[in-house]
């Protein structure tokens, strides 16, 4: 058995199109220019392991069928990563039990206040989510396979993110302008790189197509995936400038680790 990693959202904060319609200089007659905000899922048989609850989420679970989540792993506590988080109710609804979330302490800190109800009994409504601690790394099983994933906290501008590292093949960091000296180790060799990629100008939060190129050569994964895409980058565009082991995501896009 295999698992799949799978890119629920690649788009930027106000996801593309925006609201007002806007698609900035990405082709609208091309879907894979339809944006969602960043979320992805690893799933196997028995598991569904969601990374971010974005405020797509909810279309995002239905176009690609999740009918269930084990638990929620947490990139950073920015609004384009948090807030759906209302939208896991159906599932504890469903299974009666509470929906695990890992997250630093920063992220954990503004989840609770932010959204107190969730993970807090009140009379008619019971707690639907409850914290659990964040690992250096965790470990679980489902049939025939066992899956490990590691945290390692990457720069993102002001605050600090979480890259997920899943058996050590694949790594997913939508959100970074830095990624430290002490952990390069963890992205070399790897199957899949899954990596921020804003813009073609620099940015003081996140990495841009410069960046990108830069660590691709430094780290050499098998296969980069541009994520977190805003207007600036019509996918056909950039696909032309990229050699072949470099991409841009798309919203479901599926990868087998």
């Amino acid at each position: 058995m295999t698992i799949k990693f799978t890119i629920l959202g690649c788009g930027s904060s106000l996801g593309i199109p925006r609201i007002d319609g806007y698609f900035g200089k990405c082709n609208p007659k091309n879907k894979k220019n339809y944006r969602t905000r960043c979320s992805a899922l690893i799933s196997t048989k028995n598991i569904n392991f969601l990374i971010d609850t974005s405020p797509d989420i909810k279309n995002q679970l239905l176009n690609n069928k999740v009918k269930f989540i084990n638990r929620v792993f947490y990139t950073h506590g920015h609004g384009d990563q948090t807030h759906g988080i209302n939208e896991l109710r159906p599932f504890y609804l469903k299974s009666q039990k509470k929906i695990p979330i890992h997250a630093d302490k920063n992220t954990k800190k503004y989840l609770k206040k932010s959204f107190e109800y969730c993970f807090k009994d009140s009379k008619n409504y019971p707690a639907t989510l409850k914290i659990e601690k964040l690992n250096k790394i965790h470990f679980y099983k489902d049939i025939n396979v066992k899956i490990k994933i590691r945290s390692v906290l990457v720069q993102h501008g002001y605050i600090k993110s979480i890259c997920y590292i899943i058996n050590d093949k694949c790594a997913y960091a939508p959100d970074v302008n830095k990624i430290f000296l002490k952990d390069l180790r963890y992205f070399k060799k790897l199957k899949y790189l899954i990596i921020d990629c804003l813009r073609y100008k620099p940015h003081p939060s996140h990495f841009c197509l410069d960046d990108v190129l830069n660590f691709v050569k430094a780290t050499k994964p098998k296969k980069t995936i541009l994520t977190n895409l805003n207007n600036d980058i019509d996918y056909s565009e950039i696909k032309k400038k990229l050699p072949k082991n470099i991409v841009p995501a798309y919203d479901g896009l599926n990868l087998l680790i």
